[in-house]
């Protein structure tokens, strides 16, 4: 089975390498890290990872990142 997904999103491109980085660190023996620069890259991950199955671990963004209009931090839409 696979590793579940951790995904962290940032547009600070120094913040998320970091985010990125340390959690690789920390969590990499148990699940897969992923990133993404932007709220519409974040839910394009999310749409694949859902469409292939893969299990979601947990998600880590900036409250203030923005997202594509008439969408929520889950993926959601309005």
């Amino acid at each position: 089975m696979a590793k579940p997904v951790l995904l962290t999103i940032d547009d600070d491109p120094e913040v998320l390498k970091a985010v990125e980085r340390d959690l690789r660190r920390q969590y990499a023996a148990n699940y897969r890290v992923l990133a993404a620069n932007s709220g519409q890259a974040a839910l394009a991950l999310l749409e694949k990872l859902q469409q292939r199955g893969e299990p979601l671990g947990d998600t880590r963004f900036q409250i203030r990142l923005p997202l594509p209009s008439g969408a929520t931090p889950t993926g959601a839409t309005l």
